[in-house]
């Protein structure tokens, strides 16, 4: 049975890796055409004209810094909600979560058509603005923030309630209560809503594409370049960029694992 079970986990692996090893492998191939899987031998040439191409880099650019604000500003606000439900009443609660949740189960182009029909209508009102960058950090945040807080709530049922009235009986004010004793408690689910709203919006394209405006965001770009012909730089940047996802997971959870030894530790010494 435990063979059996090893043997599915083995497949189940190489299912979801396969594809990314095949593209990293590939980011490295020497033909110019991405429409045959054939080795033409080794280059890192589509590297290089990766960072030569400036429409490219404007995209990555711009796809960055919608992801960083929105996932930075959905986690301030999912935190603060997150801790504002748990001090509702069950039946409050109940209700409002599920109002939080209705936007993951929503499909995507519902999502985006409705968002770009406010924007529109906001635009109007405003002296006929165009949408861009600042519709797109919005619509970020708004498909983020639900995840966000489905992340944080577990970790403050987790957490013993009375322990913020303890500080603030031992005279901490209610945020100094907060940074130094419920912060910490909820931080592993703070960062995991963090690394999820990050993921969601450099991923997203559908939201993105009704919102836009004048902004291209980069899979608008991959999009766009699928009517000419897509050039190999596509999988140099796929490379890059889940290089860079794995590096960011590695640090987090050797952080992690690092503090969970001395919280051990901690509590090792404090019983004898």
């Amino acid at each position: 049975m435990k063979t059996l079970s090893k043997v599915y986990m083995f497949l189940v692996f190489l299912f979801l890796y396969a594809p990314i090893a095949v593209l990293v492998v590939f980011s490295f191939n020497d033909s110019a055409t991405m429409s045959r899987s054939v080795w033409s031998g080794f280059t890192t040439k589509w590297y290089i004209q990766l960072f030569n191409d400036q429409m490219l880099l404007v995209s990555l650019r711009n796809t960055l810094i919608i992801a960083v604000i929105a996932a930075v500003v959905s986690t301030v606000l999912g935190t603060s909600a997150a801790i504002g439900i748990m001090g509702m009443n069950r039946v409050t609660r109940k209700i409002v979560m599920n109002v939080t949740n209705f936007p993951m189960v929503n499909p995507d182009i519902v999502t985006g058509v409705s968002l770009m029909l406010l924007f529109v209508a906001a635009a109007r009102f405003m002296g006929n603005v165009s949408l861009g960058m600042a519709s797109l950090i919005l619509s970020h945040i708004t498909f983020c923030l639900p995840y966000v807080i489905l992340s944080v709530m577990p970790k403050l049922r987790q957490m013993d309630p009375n322990l913020s009235e303890a500080a603030q009986d031992l005279g901490c004010t209610s945020i100094q209560a907060f940074f130094r004793v419920v912060l910490p408690q909820i931080m592993p689910g703070v960062v995991t809503g963090l690394i999820m709203a990050f993921t969601l919006s450099i991923d997203d394209f559908v939201v993105s594409y009704f919102t836009s405006g004048t902004t291209q965001t980069l899979p608008i770009f991959i999009y766009s370049m699928t009517r000419k012909r897509i050039s190999p730089e596509i999988n140099a940047l796929s490379a890059l960029l889940f290089t860079i996802i794995i590096l960011l997971l590695i640090v987090i959870n050797v952080r992690a694992s690092r503090e969970s030894k001395r919280a051990d530790t901690r509590k090792g010494g404090a019983a004898i």
